[in-house]
């Protein structure tokens, strides 16, 4: 049975009410928001023993593949990395798995995972997948509410109609986020559930639902059928693409189906949707605040405080959310945390960079931060991870001068291969293939002086990388 069953983890989300922790180069999924394991990385850990390595496809962006690459390298050597042209919503990206699911397994159930959720008790969690496993092999298409414990305005509801067997419905009809006086009501009613978002379903049924409700979509994907799993498969999916409207699975399949199933779920799930919902899967102290990091406070409560590092002092403080990184603060109250996915669009519309790339960029090998800028010249601070590397790369339009302020480099430099120690540095002329590694114990430090006419990420060529990124 293992064999038949997928997981496909949707991980091309924006993340953008999590601002300014995510950003769009690095979204709410790859963050260590609770626990010391990336939102992605739970996502797939709960899942181990259920499903083979060799059965997860994590559905991406080429602008996220690298890091979902070095994110998931230790645990799924073997997964499937599916690379989207575009992100057009889940609708696309849910028929493309099918396909290629079906063309693996005619018979194969995939289970249809958000990469950015929380849920507490993974042992519920499996237990409630394996009750709902018989009921999508008689051809439902299987989602997942959770039982409320709260008037909540945030969540989607599902209304349960009929009972099939114990703990399993037909779904009667789905609705959109209500006010707080009709969250109530739901709640009061009782045959009311949060959706959850996972979905549970045979490849070939939600193929056949997508050619009832969504026939343009499913016609799109049957031509390019024959390319998946195959060398062909990223060019076929340009074509297709270029020509899908961006549709959600709720509004094209699950709103019109007869076919849908609500399984009962109570397994400590959030969508953790916003920063709020740190006040439902964090602790708190005596105060009802939830604190992060750096944080000295006085007469503050009910509050979210996070600091990336800075010292953040709070006096008097009520309902506040507080953010705080290198490059950017966000201060606003509890109720108008929705608002900051809009605050995002206002700085992607003014061409703030902070919307876009976080001050500290995560890599495998460590991160790097820009201490400084300007038209031809950039100047970022790096750390490796004890016994880490860089790929080994060349730049076409730009020069780089290391400065080592801690630890002892490595360099490749052409053909040549030497240390350099602290309050030492060297130069690499642009077009010459170069590797900087940590052989140390202590994280090396280096200050970095990059000069030419373009110094974008994207001049960089990979001739070799241990961390599994494309080659160029």
């Amino acid at each position: 049975m293992k064999k038949n069953l997928f997981a496909v983890i949707m991980a091309g989300g924006k993340g953008t009410r999590f601002w300014p922790l995510s950003r769009e180069t690095f979204p709410k999924q790859f963050l260590r928001i609770v626990g010391d394991r990336t939102l992605l990385q739970s996502t797939i850990h709960r899942l181990e023993g259920e499903i083979p390595p060799e059965n997860f496809m994590i559905i991406t962006t080429g602008q996220h593949s690298d890091i979902v690459q070095w994110q998931t390298k230790d645990s799924l050597a073997s997964a499937c990395a599916v690379i989207e042209p575009e992100g057009k919503n889940t609708a696309p990206a849910i028929a493309l798995a099918a396909f290629k699911i079906r063309k693996r397994k005619r018979d194969g159930l995939m289970l249809v995972l958000p990469s950015d959720h929380f849920i507490k008790d993974a042992e519920s969690f499996k237990k409630t997948i394996r009750q709902a496993v018989p009921v999508a092999r008689e051809g439902k298409l299987v989602t997942f509410g959770i039982v409320p414990v709260r008037p909540e305005t945030g969540y989607g509801y599902i209304n349960a109609g009929r009972s099939l067997k114990k703990g399993v419905y037909q779904v009667k009809r789905f609705v959109e986020k209500p006010d707080l006086k009709k969250a109530a009501e739901f709640v009061k009613d009782g045959s009311y559930f949060w959706n959850s978002g996972i979905f549970l379903f045979r490849a070939r049924d939600i193929i056949n639902e997508f050619k009832k409700y969504m026939p343009e979509l499913h016609a799109a994907f049957s031509k390019a059928e024959k390319a998946l799993n195959t060398m062909e498969e990223r060019e076929a999916l340009k074509r297709v693409y270029a020509a899908l409207k961006s549709e959600s699975i709720d509004y094209g399949i699950m709103e019109n189906s007869k076919r849908v199933a609500v399984v009962k779920a109570d397994f400590g799930w959030s969508d953790i949707g916003s920063w709020n919902a740190l006040d439902q899967v964090l602790e708190k102290d005596e105060s009802n605040n939830v604190v992060l990091g750096n944080v000295v406070k006085m007469d503050t409560k009910g509050s979210i405080i996070v600091s990336s590092g800075r010292l953040i002092a709070a006096i008097g403080m009520r309902d506040t959310v507080i953010v705080d990184t290198s490059d950017a603060t966000l201060i606003c109250p509890k109720d108008r945390v929705q608002e900051v996915k809009t605050l995002v669009e206002i700085l992607k519309k003014e061409g703030k960079e902070e919307y876009l790339l976080p001050k500290i960029e995560e890599r495998p090998w460590g991160h790097f931060f820009v201490l400084e800028k300007g038209p031809t010249y950039q100047i970022k601070h790096i750390c490796l991870k004890p016994k880490a590397r860089l790929s080994l790369q060349m730049h076409n339009h730009r020069s780089e001068h290391w400065i080592v302020v801690s630890g002892l480099a490595k360099v490749q430099k052409g053909d040549e291969a030497f240390n350099v120690h602290k309050n030492e540095s060297t130069f690499i002329p642009a077009t010459v293939k170069h590797r900087l590694e940590n052989p140390g114990l202590i994280p090396l430090k280096i200050i970095e002086i990059q000069s030419g006419e373009h110094l974008g990420e994207d001049d960089i060529i990979r001739f070799d990388d241990v961390y599994g990124r494309k080659k160029d």
